[in-house]
C-alpha cells in the first residue's frame, strides 16, 4: 500500500485571508470549465456554420481543428513559462487570450478570421495544468487533494455544461450571442484571477527554450493536423503521410535537441522515468477512452429512428443527456482525492480505468434504450473522474517544484493528444460499419465501445506499473528546490 503522503512542496503554504483565500480555488475552478466550455460550444453551430459564413463544410471543420492545435502547442509552452516567469502572470495571460478570441468570434462572420479566432481561444487548454500548479504552491497538504482533483475534473464538467447551453443559446438566438455570452463568462473569469489568485514564488530560473518550443510545436502540428484530417483527406494521401513523416523528424530531431540543452523545454530523462513517464501514458489512454464515450454517445442518440437504433433527439437534448456527466464529476472529484489520500493515486488510477471499462460493458450490452445509454456514459463518467483526479496528483508527487506546471502541462497534451486519436478512430470504426443508408451501423457503435473499453483496461496495468514509492519523491526532493536535469534522479527503475 502506498502511504498517505500529500504533496509538500511549502509546509508553510498560506493561502491569501478572507474572502481572496477562500475562493482561489472556486476562480480556478471556474477557470477550468470556461476553458471547457470554449472548446465544445462550436459544435452546436456545426452543421449551419457554412450558411452562416458562406464557407464550405471543410473550411468550416478547422474551427475545431484549429482549437486543438492550438492548445496543444501552448499548454507545454505556457506551463513551462510559467514555471519560470510566474504562474499567474502565465495564467492571466491564457484567459485573456481566450477571452480576446471570443471577443473575435462574436464581432465576425469571416471564416478565415473566425478560425484566428478560434485558435486564440485554444490557449486556454494550459487553464488546468497552471492552476494545479498554483494550487500545489500555495495550498497546504491537507487541501491539495481535493483541489487539485476538482481541477483536474474540470475538463469533464465544463464539456458537459458547454454543449446544451451552447445549444439552447443557438435555438433561441442569433449565433453571435453564444460568443458574446462566453466572452462576457472569460471576462469575469479574467478579473476574478486577477483578483483572487496571488502570484507563487516558486520559479525556474534560467533562459526560455525558444528552439525547443518551435521544434514541438512543429512537430505536434504535423502530428494533429495527420490524425485529425486524415479521415477527410485519406489516410494514404500524400499530405497525411507526408505529415506523419514530418512529425516523425522533426519530434526526433527535438529530442535530441532537448536531451543536449541545459534548461529544455521539456525534461525528456525526468518524463522517460517510469515515475512520469507511466502517468503520461495513462494520460494519453484515459483521453482516448473518455472521448469515446463523449464521441459516440453524442452520435448514437441523434441517429434517426429509421436506423433501428437511433433516438433522433436534438441537440439540445443530446446535450440533456450528457449534463449528468458532469454532475457526476463534479461530486466525485473529493471521493477521488479521498482515496488517493488513502490509498495512493495508483489505486485511484486503476479504479478509474475499471469504471470505464465496466461503463463500455453496459454500453455495448445495451445500445438502444436511452436510460442505458445514460447509464453508462454515466460510468464511464465516473471512470474518467477517478483517472483524471488520479493523474496530476502522480505527477506532482513525482516532478521538483519547479518543473510542476511544464510536466502537467505535457501531461494534459497526453490527454489531448489520446482525444484526437480516439476521434480519428471512432470515425474510421464508423465508416468501415457504415450502412446502405449512410448512417453507421449498431454493430460499428459497439466496436468502438469494445475498443474504448480494451484502451480503458490498459489503464489499469499503466497504473499499477507505475512505482508504488512515487509519493516519497515529492516532498523530500521537491523541497530542495531542485530545477534542471533532475531526470536521473528522479527515475524510475
Amino acid at each position: 500500500m502506498e502511504p498517505a503522503i500529500h504533496p509538500d512542496i511549502r509546509p508553510d503554504a498560506n493561502p491569501l485571508p478572507g474572502l481572496r483565500g477562500r475562493l482561489t480555488i472556486p476562480v480556478l475552478a471556474f477557470g477550468g470549465i470556461l476553458m471547457a466550455v470554449m472548446q465544445t460550444v462550436v459544435v452546436p453551430l456545426l452543421p449551419d456554420l457554412p450558411r452562416l459564413t458562406g464557407a464550405s463544410p471543410g473550411a468550416v471543420s478547422w474551427t475545431v481543428t484549429a482549437t486543438l492545435l492550438s492548445g496543444a502547442v501552448l499548454t507545454p509552452v505556457l506551463g513551462r513559462a510559467g514555471d519560470m516567469y510566474g504562474k499567474r502572470r502565465v495564467l492571466l495571460l491564457a484567459l485573456g487570450l481566450m477571452t480576446g478570441g471570443s471577443v473575435l468570434c462574436a464581432l465576425t462572420s469571416d471564416i478565415r478570421v473566425l478560425i484566428a479566432a478560434r485558435a486564440l481561444q485554444g490557449a486556454a487548454a494550459a487553464v488546468v495544468p497552471l492552476s494545479i500548479s498554483i494550487l500545489r504552491d500555495e495550498l497546504p497538504p491537507r487541501r491539495t487533494g481535493s483541489a487539485v482533483a476538482l481541477m483536474s475534473s474540470t475538463v469533464g464538467i465544463g464539456a458537459a455544461l458547454g454543449l446544451p447551453l451552447a445549444a439552447l443559446i443557438v435555438q433561441y438566438a442569433n449565433w453571435h450571442v453564444m460568443f458574446w455570452a462566453t466572452s462576457a463568462l472569460g471576462a469575469a473569469g479574467l478579473a476574478l484571477a486577477w483578483w483572487a489568485v496571488r502570484e507563487s514564488p516558486v520559479r525556474a530560473p534560467g533562459r526560455f527554450d525558444t528552439l525547443g518550443a518551435a521544434g514541438l510545436a512543429g512537430g505536434l502540428v504535423c502530428l494533429l493536423l495527420a490524425v485529425s484530417q486524415g479521415g477527410q483527406w485519406g489516410w494514404g494521401s500524400a499530405r497525411v503521410v507526408g505529415l506523419f513523416a514530418g512529425a516523425v523528424v522533426i519530434l526526433a530531431l527535438w529530442s535530441w535537441q532537448q536531451l543536449r540543452a541545459d534548461r529544455p523545454l521539456v525534461d525528456l530523462r525526468l518524463a522517460a522515468g517510469r515515475r512520469v513517464g507511466l502517468p503520461h501514458l495513462a494520460a494519453l489512454l484515459a483521453g482516448f477512452a473518455f472521448y469515446a464515450n463523449s464521441l459516440v454517445t453524442a452520435q448514437l442518440v441523434q441517429a434517426p429512428e429509421a436506423s433501428g437504433y437511433g433516438l433522433g433527439l436534438t441537440i439540445v437534448q443530446t446535450g440533456l443527456c450528457l449534463l449528468p456527466n458532469g454532475v457526476i464529476m463534479l461530486l466525485l472529484s473529493p471521493v477521488s482525492a479521498r482515496i488517493s489520500t488513502a490509498r495512493g493515486p495508483r489505486v485511484s488510477l486503476a479504479i478509474g480505468g475499471a469504471a470505464m471499462a465496466l461503463g463500455y460493458v453496459v454500453r455495448v450490452a445495451d445500445s438502444r434504450d436511452l436510460w442505458a445509454i445514460v447509464l453508462g456514459a454515466a460510468v464511464v463518467s465516473t471512470g474518467t473522474t477517478f483517472a483524471y483526479s488520479a493523474l496530476p496528483t502522480l505527477i506532482l508527487r513525482a516532478v521538483p517544484a519547479g518543473q510542476t506546471a511544464s510536466a502537467n502541462g505535457v501531461n494534459v497534451l497526453m490527454r489531448t493528444i489520446g482525444q484526437a486519436v480516439s476521434s480519428a478512430a471512432v470515425a474510421a470504426v464508423l465508416v468501415h460499419h457504415a450502412t446502405g443508408a449512410g448512417f453507421p451501423s449498431l454493430r460499428g457503435y459497439q466496436l468502438a465501445f469494445v475498443m474504448a473499453g480494451t484502451v480503458a483496461l490498459v489503464v489499469i496495468a499503466a497504473a499499477f506499473a507505475v512505482p508504488a514509492d512515487a509519493a516519497n519523491n515529492d516532498g523530500r526532493r521537491s523541497l530542495s528546490g531542485t530545477t534542471g536535469r533532475t531526470g536521473k534522479a528522479l527515475e524510475g527503475a
